[in-house]
């Protein structure tokens, strides 16, 4: 988790006026609390989620409420696959999520989930973190994110 912050935090940085950003809102520290709870966390999935949340934050832009995400990142913002793809789109599904952002190499994992929740779900399967937030973002009245 802590190594999937760090890389977010990279990425939004040195991508801080493409986002929309303040370079100025970069300056200090950050702390990212993610408490134990009764989910478990583990290893490098929550990347792109991270990312997004920090994008959120910055750039004033709030997170579509009907999305949830799962993916690893790079510092080049390159979206890598992960585990456990038919668990976190179950979850997603109890939780009365309406879309699903995940790695285009997870893309035939889908297989794996049942038929109904495919149905339900709209899945976006991506390969860049531009991709994610132009997806998971609310537009600004102003203009998009770029989809590089």
């Amino acid at each position: 988790m802590k190594e999937s912050v760090q890389i977010a935090l990279s990425y939004v940085r040195s991508h801080a006026e493409q986002l929309g950003i303040d370079p100025a809102a970069l300056k200090g520290h950050f702390h990212v609390h993610v408490p134990a709870g009764a989910v478990p966390k583990d290893g490098p999935s929550a990347g792109i989620t991270m990312t997004t949340a920090l994008a959120s934050l910055l750039s004033d832009r709030a997170v579509k409420s009907t999305v949830g995400m799962t993916g690893e990142i790079t510092l080049q913002g390159r979206v890598l696959p992960i585990g456990g793809l038919k668990q976190k789109v179950l979850a997603a599904h109890r939780a009365g999520l309406k879309e699903v952002i995940l790695p285009k190499r997870n893309e035939g994992d889908l297989e794996d989930v049942p038929e109904q929740v495919r149905d339900e779900i709209a899945f976006h399967p991506v390969e860049t973190i531009d991709q994610v937030l132009a997806i998971a973002l609310e537009p600004t009245e102003d203009r998009e994110l770029e989809v590089a």
